[in-house]
């Protein structure tokens, strides 16, 4: 069985690959063969592009679905859809938005509804997978003693993007148990970012004091960090949602599908705290 990752290069996309290495025939979607991961099949294509895929999709059984986050989103979902219809692909996989729905707070989520319906409405096998906001957000939100924190005061059910990838794997390694199936991911808690000071000073030996950002006050942040300005836009959105408790649930699909516990907040600043406060 050929598993086709897209989006080869981004963050969920890699701990997917990590995650399915050795257990699967893997093959990688990229735009620059310079940037693709090593020891797998490479296939130079561009979702945003039909013309580029027809090769990249060819033998392939099961599809990772993964398209960055944009105005022309479903385009490009679209365009992996319609290429895996002509190249006789059995299942796709596809990673949605929390939250996505016609009603959704966010034109991301609003977006992703829109391609997770023309799947389901493909013919071909489907899985959607809506992860949680990711734990790995807050990488670099320790400035000194100071712990910056939006989404503001909301409770979130975070997950860690590597259980993210290691439930996508199980999906993909038998895509059929799976089938028609929409599955809404968190953590295993749904925290506050002002109570995770006591994790992180115990984790960097001092006192971590909490900062909370407004939405408002994160956007020009985005923008100077680089992120562009309808994607900052919609970051905005979804830290306003999550600020008036929007995340504050949990689900058991995790655990239920992978038979384990997902990693907690703990876990996860113990692993990352040299990127947490870089």
């Amino acid at each position: 069985m050929t598993i086709l990752i897209t989006g080869a290069n981004g963050t969920v996309s890699k701990e997917v690959l990590r995650s399915l290495r050795g257990t699967a025939d893997l093959r990688v979607l990229v735009r620059d063969r310079a940037k693709a991961p090593s020891d797998v099949e490479v296939a130079v294509g561009d979702l945003h592009h039909p013309e580029t895929l027809d090769q990249a999709f060819e033998g392939v059984d099961t599809v990772w679905q993964l398209t960055a986050m944009g105005p022309d989103s479903p385009h490009a979902s679209s365009n992996a859809l319609w290429a895996a219809k002509k190249a006789g692909v059995r299942h796709i996989v596809r990673m949605s938005a929390i939250g996505a729905g016609h009603d959704a707070p966010t034109r991301n989520g609003r977006l992703h509804v829109l391609s997770d319906i023309e799947l389901a409405a493909s013919g071909l096998g489907w899985t959607v997978i809506r992860p949680a906001y990711f734990m790995q957000n807050i990488l670099g939100a320790v400035n000194g003693d100071t712990f910056y924190g939006a989404p503001g005061e909301g409770r979130v059910g975070m997950i860690d993007v590597r259980d993210i990838a290691d439930f996508a794997a199980v999906v993909l390694r038998d895509p059929g148990r799976h089938q028609g199936e929409t599955y809404t991911v968190t953590g295993p808690e749904a925290v506050r970012l002002r109570d995770m000071t006591d994790t992180l000073s115990e984790v960097y030996g001092r006192p971590i004091t909490y900062q909370p950002l407004s939405p408002d006050d994160a956007y020009p942040v985005l923008l100077k960090a680089g992120m562009k300005e309808w994607d900052a836009e919609v970051t905005k959105e979804y830290l306003k949602a999550y600020d008036a408790g929007w995340g504050d649930y949990t689900t058991p699909t995790f655990t239920a599908v992978t038979g384990r516990p997902g990693r907690t907040f703990a876990q996860f600043a113990r692993d990352y705290a040299d990127q947490i406060g870089g």
